[in-house]
Formats: C-alpha cells, sequence, structure tokens
C-alpha cells in the first residue's frame, strides 16, 4: 500500500514541476509556491507612504525597462525577449504580494536579481507602488 501511495505521490509531484516549466516556457513566470506564504510586512495604515516611497525606487531601477507607467515599454525594454511585464496586467495584479515580491528579490532573464542590490524595506515599497499601478 505504501508503495502505491508514494508512487502516486511521485506522479502528482512530477506532474505539477512538469506543468509548471511548460508554464515557464510559454512566457508566463510563476513564482514557486512558497512565494505565496510570504507576507507584506508594511501594516494597511502605512501602505500609502511605502507606495510613495516605492515610487521613487521604480524610476531609479525600473523605469528603464518598465516604462513610466509600468507597462513594459521603457526605453531598454526594446532589445529584451522575453519582453518586460506590464505591472498593470491582471497576470501581475492578480498575484499576491509575496510572489511580486520574490519575483523582484530573484529576477530572472534579463530582470536582474535585485535582492543583493535593494534593500528589503524598499522591494517591499516598490511591491506597493505596483499595486498603485492597477488599470
Amino acid at each position: 500500500m505504501r508503495k502505491i501511495l508514494f508512487g502516486a505521490l511521485s506522479v502528482f509531484v512530477l506532474f505539477g514541476f512538469i506543468r509548471e516549466n511548460n508554464i515557464q516556457e510559454k512566457g508566463q513566470w510563476v513564482a514557486p509556491s512558497s512565494a505565496k506564504e510570504i507576507k507584506n510586512p508594511v501594516s494597511t495604515k502605512k501602505i500609502s507612504a511605502s507606495a510613495k516611497k516605492g515610487a521613487k525606487s521604480f524610476k531609479q531601477f525600473c523605469v528603464v525597462c518598465h516604462g513610466e507607467s509600468g507597462v513594459g515599454n521603457g526605453p531598454g525594454s526594446k532589445a529584451l525577449d522575453p519582453k518586460p511585464a506590464n505591472l498593470t496586467s491582471a497576470l501581475v495584479q492578480d498575484q499576491v504580494d509575496g510572489e511580486i515580491f520574490w519575483k523582484i528579490s530573484n529576477g530572472r532573464n534579463a530582470m536582474i536579481k535585485w535582492d543583493p542590490i535593494i534593500p528589503e524595506v524598499d522591494r517591499w515599497n516598490l511591491v506597493n507602488y505596483i499595486r498603485t499601478l492597477k488599470k
């Protein structure tokens, strides 16, 4: 019975891994499921002030690729493949804060890993600013 359960569990885990990799290959960037558990440490009372700080960081680090309004049309985006995400889109805005934070922290392809460059508090400020870009 254990062998059957172990085998079924292995197939389930392998299917999930293959599915996530197929999504990644099709251009969708999926943060690991553990990123959903990362909680935004900024209290709701301070979100507005945090987003204002995030706007400054966005202009410094993100505008070149994501553009002034966050739609992915910055001057640096022209040569990139895949193109930078449209941060106003439902595809981005429907993610939980932890997923966005994880992506900012870890980067992918031409998007560098910001973790060693931007302090954690400023990456959360960016998450809170990105929320203000929602259509």
